[in-house]
């Protein structure tokens, strides 16, 4: 069954309306303590932490692969209205590199709103391109900026709240799991404008194995005795943003790019 515009709109509003709404039904969640306790947490070549710190470097990587190839307009083919959203994109995800490793030096609350604030830029860049690739070009552009003011404040929310003892997490979890609802509806439901789908779809695949791979973070350093799981999620999530950069780099426009949205 083909769903018209509006009704696969609705479909997205109403799915995001009940996961809000089933977050904020629970009590308020703070920052577990445990959480900054890693697995693997070695000193080597005078870096704390190192395996944990040292994996962060494939988001820089790959963030100016990114940012390279966008100087150099050799990315972006077929919706150019997007390039600022994928300049974002790129921006935060070799932010990552450097505010994750700072995090992971010395993890406490207080370093890891820096490890938060560029994923959540990338993140919410993400969605925006999503958007603007597969239900409307100019939807994606105007999404960005408000977006990125409710991915960011939400972690200045948490933030701020720890710091007077009332630390919620909930509006973060919306932002950085909703999207994972989705972004796989939307690639479902509404006809691709560029072909590049196969990558968009390991990009949700390896963030999935990365946040299981950050759950098993002790029984994975055990099993393997050299690396964690955390260090591990570093590598596979940095896989991910790496398989967006080769969507961008191979896409070609799709045959049914001008066709009206509401076929």
């Amino acid at each position: 069954m083909i769903f018209r515009v509006r009704t696969r709109t609705l479909v997205l509003v109403l799915i995001a309306v009940a996961a809000i709404g089933a977050v904020f039904h629970v009590p308020p969640i703070p920052q577990n303590p445990a959480y900054h306790r890693f697995a693997d947490h070695r000193m080597i070549f005078g870096i704390p932490n190192f395996w944990n710190v040292i994996s962060n470097l494939p988001f820089l990587l790959v963030g100016l692969l990114g940012m390279g190839g966008l100087a150099r307009r050799e990315l972006a083919r077929g919706l150019p209205e997007l390039r600022a959203v994928y300049w974002t994109v790129f921006v935060g995800v070799g932010a990552v590199a450097f505010g994750s490793s700072y995090y992971h030096w010395a993890p406490s609350n207080a370093t890891l709103v820096w490890d938060r604030l560029p994923m959540t830029v990338a993140f919410m860049a993400f969605f925006a391109a999503i958007v603007g690739e597969r239900i409307d070009v100019q939807a994606g552009r105007r999404l960005l900026v408000p977006l990125l003011a409710v991915g960011i404040g939400s972690v200045f929310y948490w933030h701020f709240g720890e710091l007077r003892g009332t630390g919620d997490l909930r509006p973060y979890a919306v932002v950085q799991f909703l999207p994972m609802i989705l972004i796989p509806l939307i690639l479902i439901l509404y006809p691709a404008s560029v072909r590049s789908s196969g990558y968009l779809w390991l990009v949700l695949l390896l963030y999935g194995a990365s946040k299981l791979a950050e759950l098993w973070d002790s029984t994975i350093f055990h099993a393997l005795g050299g690396l964690s799981g955390h260090s591990i999620k570093h590598l596979v999530a940095a896989l991910g943003t790496c398989c967006f950069l080769l969507a961008l780099q191979r896409r070609r426009v799709a045959a049914n790019a001008l066709e009206p949205a509401s076929a």
